[in-house]
């Protein structure tokens, strides 16, 4: 049976992950969150004062990041580890998401990532979510989804994910945030969001979890059905 390629790029907070996460886990594939990537990188940085405008900090930071992802035992959810250290909470609180997009700007954190990225992707059978996995990771992705919603319902939904982790913000500081993080991801040089031409877009403001991931689905089906049918013919 022929295995393809997704990539679903979008937004912050709108529901990228967790669609590509459920969807992956319908499919049978891999789910690979590169936003949490980023994430880890980011904590990294915040924790040893790595200044970002500076090539020989940033690189040799970088030299000294591994990062991976493990399946909790309890939650079955792919958990975050930075270094061998489970850092999955950590980098979902606010003060990452407000430095995350900045360390994600910067040339040589995207190169060393997306390097990362396209090797996890070598055998395909996969599900990546992300800012550039379209357009730069995988522009060969055989199937391509940019997702987005209306700002307030994604600051919403950010302020609920927050909430549930015990950690309470205030709506106007999350719409804040999401606004500078849109700004930043969508203006900088490397790599910035974009829809790529040959990508679907869901704009799922008034959709369900479950309708989200039932619509990729079946994207999926038709790509992986088309894959067969012209392996079969040669």
């Amino acid at each position: 049976m022929s295995s393809i390629i997704i990539a679903l790029d979008g937004y912050s907070s709108c529901g990228k992950s967790t669609t590509a996460k459920l969807a992956a886990k319908q499919l049978g594939y891999a789910y690979i969150d590169t936003g949490a990537m980023y994430r880890a990188v980011t904590l990294h940085f915040l924790q040893n004062h790595v200044s970002i405008t500076n090539p020989h900090e940033v690189g040799k930071a970088l030299d000294n990041i591994h990062i991976t992802f493990r399946r909790h035992p309890e939650t079955k959810s792919n958990d975050t580890f930075l270094n061998g250290l489970n850092v999955e909470t950590e980098i979902r609180k606010m003060y990452v998401s407000e430095r995350v997009s900045e360390v994600s700007a910067v040339a040589e954190v995207r190169h060393a990532m997306v390097a990362q990225q396209q090797k996890m992707g070598k055998s395909k059978s996969i599900v990546m979510d992300g800012r550039d996995i379209g357009t730069v990771v995988f522009p060969e992705a055989e199937l391509k989804i940019f997702m987005t919603a209306d700002p307030m319902m994604r600051a919403q939904r950010r302020q609920a994910e927050l909430l549930a982790k015990g950690e309470m913000v205030d709506l106007v500081e999350i719409v804040a945030n999401l606004e500078k993080r849109d700004h930043i991801d969508t203006h900088r040089e490397e790599s910035p969001l974009r829809q790529a031409e040959d990508a679907l877009l869901i704009d799922n403001t008034f959709m369900t979890v479950d309708e989200q991931v039932e619509l990729v689905v079946r994207l999926a089906d038709e790509r992986i059905g088309q894959a067969v049918r012209r392996h079969e013919k040669k």
